[in-house]
């Protein structure tokens, strides 16, 4: 048996912990930590109008939200669920764009251990990796090949 479930048999046993969870900002070729993104109110969000419509937003700037699951295995912890969501700000019209159903499939699917991180280009990749891998060098080291793979 592994896991955090089973330390003790009392209230919350199975519960999924969003503090496990934690939010990066990806804008352009810089990757920072903004837990406010974990209820939308990251420093970018703040202020913005948001719409399901592209086509609202004509000076959108692309960010990323990537949701970041640690965990802890034999090796200690590791961060075992990443996942990537899209929007775009404009900050001067405070108009923004993204789909919130799909940032809410997404923190699950990182909760659930998942790595989606495949629409990040190769200068969005590169911030990330540098942010997990400077942020706690133990924890990227004990992470799935398949995050590095993803991220190399």
């Amino acid at each position: 048996m592994s896991g955090k479930t089973d330390v003790h048999g009392g209230f919350g046993q199975g519960v999924l912990d969003l503090s496990a969870v934690s939010s990066v900002i990806i804008d352009g070729d810089k990757a920072y930590i903004d837990m406010g993104a974990l209820h939308a109110k990251s420093a970018v969000e703040k202020g913005i109008k948001w719409t399901t419509n592209k086509e609202e937003v004509p000076n959108g700037k692309p960010y990323w939200v990537v949701w970041v699951t640690v965990d802890r295995n034999d090796s200690g912890p590791y961060y075992a669920g990443v996942t990537a969501c899209y929007m775009e700000i404009d900050r001067e019209a405070r108009r923004g764009y993204k789909i919130l159903a799909d940032h809410v499939n997404r923190m699950d699917y990182s909760m659930k251990r998942r790595i989606m991180v495949s629409e990040l280009n190769d200068t969005e990749k590169a911030a990330l990796k540098k942010l997990l891998m400077e942020h706690n060098p133990t924890m990227w080291e004990n992470s799935s090949e398949e995050l590095k793979q993803a991220l190399a």
